[in-house]
């Protein structure tokens, strides 16, 4: 604590060892109104520079993961895309099964993806008649590998959340107030990035949405379970591709909207914080002034 010097300016040259600026709290002492009290906050940790350009860039690069990971997650578990699917392409038509066992099935199938069952079996009546499974060994193999795909990506999901929410809160318990410009940089370029990959993914499958689908399954399949006929097999007739390229499209709106917000908002908190140092460091002076 220094008392009774001289004021220096608000961004004098308090330095840490490693050159970087030290963050410091101005206050008038409720004691003496003639004095002055410097808090040097210092980190709790001293974190080499090459750890947190590392750490940097891995958040950046978790942010568009992330976000993606979260979306695929919730548009698989969102039923109005089922039922929005099935009334678009006329699946009652095509298939002979009524709307609310179209629903049902829907439902078996997400509930499915989030239970421990290896094998899917859909219960569902078809021309009045209850069906044990709709699908056939084929498409039940494929759905075995879909689930797997499935919990990939709700673990890329958890696992990339987890990190963001260490670094935040590792960042907070390190460097206090002064992490907060550091956060609003790291998620405004985070966004930006996502906002990037989003766009040119998403022109591409606006494009050539077939080749973009053929080369998902050729990378993401070991086996060719997936080459279903629609003729005989229920589950690509309930499911065309067009299911798909919404869900797609609506996957990446969302993440587009989420990465504008990353990038917007912190450039008005931004704003914010500066608004409001500058306006406590003025009352600062003034009282130390009258003093």
């Amino acid at each position: 604590m220094i008392r009774n010097t001289t004021r220096a300016p608000l961004d004098s040259g308090f330095r840490r060892n490693d050159g970087g600026p030290q963050v410091f709290h101005l206050s008038v002492d409720t004691l003496s109104n003639s004095s002055i009290r410097c808090y040097r906050m210092t980190p709790r940790i001293d974190i080499a520079p090459t750890v947190k350009v590392l750490v940097a860039v891995l958040f950046i690069a978790m942010v568009p993961i992330f976000l993606i990971a979260f979306n695929v997650r919730w548009v698989i578990n969102f039923p109005p895309l089922y039922s929005y699917g099935f009334d678009r392409y006329d699946i009652v038509r095509y298939t002979g099964i009524e709307r609310d066992e179209l629903i049902s099935a829907g439902k078996q199938i997400r509930d499915y993806f989030n239970n421990g069952a290896e094998l899917l079996e859909i219960r569902v009546a078809v021309g009045g008649v209850l069906v044990m499974n709709l699908y056939n060994e084929r498409e039940v193999l494929h759905m075995r590998d879909v689930k797997g795909l499935v919990k990939g990506v709700y673990r890329v999901s958890e696992i990339t959340g987890l990190f963001l929410a260490l670094v935040v809160i590792g960042g907070f318990i390190n460097w206090r107030r002064a992490f907060v410009p550091m956060l609003g940089s790291l998620i405004r370029w985070g966004g930006g990035v996502t906002l990037s990959l989003v766009v040119l993914v998403g022109l591409g499958a606006l494009v050539g949405f077939d080749r973009l689908f053929l080369a998902f399954h050729l990378i993401s399949f070991s086996n060719d379970l997936w080459q279903l006929d629609p003729r005989r097999d229920y589950l690509i007739a309930m499911f065309p591709q067009g299911f798909f390229f919404d869900a797609t499209m609506l996957i990446a709106l969302a993440v587009v909207v989420e990465a504008a917000i990353l990038v917007i908002v912190p450039r008005f908190m931004s704003k914010a914080t500066e608004a409001g140092r500058e306006m406590a460091e003025s009352d600062l002076v003034g009282e130390a002034n009258a003093s």
